[in-house]
């Protein structure tokens, strides 16, 4: 085994030109799936978990029973939320624990009535997260704070459609612990604009404090949601959860958001497909690339089949030569790849000109920064591996074939 590896490794570079050729081809196939993966979970990171934390976050921790209420928005309170919060930020992945307290209500005036979700929550941990709370959004009036009793945090679509601005009074409807509707008229105290017309009509932000005195919850909240520094890893962090947290419910954005979800598989199918695609292109050109090389080396294979080489070591040294090029090629690949995604990342790639060509390119700002996937690199630099060798198959068995005396004579 081990002569076969060095003769087939000898023989790779024999024809160095061909060689290299492949494993360019290869390595820029392999570099292309790398950037072209790292570009899309940028995208996801940016666009994706802007959205899912505008949404409700990676990860809820609620009491049980409340993804079975008959509420889009159920009072249920699950306690004060410190022991979900300390054991979620103990948890390696997780960027930050938020204790909220959620409910359905309605704002009106004379212009008419509008239902709303109404976020109770603590500004000063939240800001730092919460794109709604971030500097580049606010367009009039101040942030939250959490001594404030009576202010309110609404989005510009919904004050564009109340006709109302920062110092304005409106009154607030919402659903208390006991199903009842309790009110309070508030002050706007500030305007935020994510260009979401839709989403800024729909929910509003109170201060947590305020929140619990309006609606009866004393100290407890309704969830604690969590932002994780990746999106799309939470599976571990939940497992891990309900481990040490028995009491609670814990579902993913996956659940709060199935339409999300649809989306993220869709574009991983075509992703799948694309990939395939790509790769069996590579294939064929290593599949007939080695062909030739067995026509063009048919005295040669005669003479290892005269020096007493059987028709499975004559297979094999040919089956090895096809996963060296892969691995060379996967590796070469790999490394170019890694190296113009590190640019990239540093860098980004400007996508400011697509900002306002749909509603949610809004979330992802003018800049996407390519993420390098290690678990997904490995995958891809597998399959070109898998690819290869699937490849030089034929060629190999070909080869094996050959009658020495006949090999010997070939002209």
């Amino acid at each position: 085994m081990k002569l076969t590896l060095k003769l087939a490794w000898r023989n790779l570079w024999r024809n160095r030109r061909r060689t290299l050729i492949v494993v360019s081809a290869m390595a820029m196939m392999m570099s292309f799936l790398i950037m072209y993966d790292s570009m899309i979970f940028g995208f996801e990171s940016s666009v994706y978990g802007n959205a899912i934390k505008l949404s409700g976050g990676n990860i809820q921790i609620r009491a049980i029973g409340y993804e079975d209420s008959y509420s889009a928005n159920p009072m249920l309170p699950m306690g004060n939320g410190l022991d979900a919060v300390q054991a979620a930020e103990a948890s390696p992945g997780v960027e930050v624990a938020l204790r909220h307290a959620n409910t359905g209500g309605l704002v009106t005036n004379r212009e008419g009535v509008f239902p709303v979700s109404i976020y109770g929550i603590e500004p000063e941990k939240e800001k730092p997260v919460n794109p709604v709370m971030q500097d580049e959004f606010l367009v009039a009036g101040r942030f939250l704070q959490l001594e404030d009793e009576n202010a309110i945090f609404i989005g510009q679509g919904l004050a564009e459609a109340m006709g109302i601005s920062v110092g304005d009074r409106i009154p607030l409807s919402g659903k208390s612990v006991n199903e009842e509707m309790s009110k309070r008229t508030m002050t706007v105290i500030g305007v935020y604009d994510i260009n979401l017309p839709s989403l800024e009509r729909q929910v509003v932000y109170v201060s947590l404090n305020a929140a619990q005195d309006i609606y009866g919850l004393g100290d407890n909240v309704t969830e604690v949601i969590l932002f994780t520094e990746v999106t799309g890893r939470e599976n571990p962090i939940v497992e891990e959860l309900k481990a040490s947290l028995p009491g609670y419910e814990i579902t993913t954005w996956r659940t709060a958001i199935p339409e999300l979800s649809s989306t993220v598989e869709m574009k991983n199918a075509v992703m799948t497909g694309f990939s395939a695609v790509i790769l069996g292109i590579a294939a064929i050109g290593i599949f007939n690339i080695l062909l030739m090389a067995i026509y063009e080396r048919t005295k040669e294979i005669g003479l290892l089949g005269a020096i007493g080489l059987k028709p499975g070591q004559i297979t094999l040294l040919f089956l090895f030569e096809g996963i060296m090029i892969g691995l060379v090629g996967a590796v070469a690949g790999t490394i170019l790849g890694y190296l113009i995604t590190a640019v990239l990342g540093i860098y980004g790639l400007n996508y400011g000109f697509a900002v306002d060509m749909v509603d949610y390119m809004a979330l992802m700002g003018s800049h996407i920064y390519p993420v390098f996937d290690v678990n997904l690199t490995l995958q891809r630099a597998g399959m070109v591996a898998l690819i290869s060798t699937i490849a030089a198959l034929y060629p190999a068995m070909e080869a094996s074939r050959r009658e020495p005396a006949d090999a010997l004579h070939h002209v």
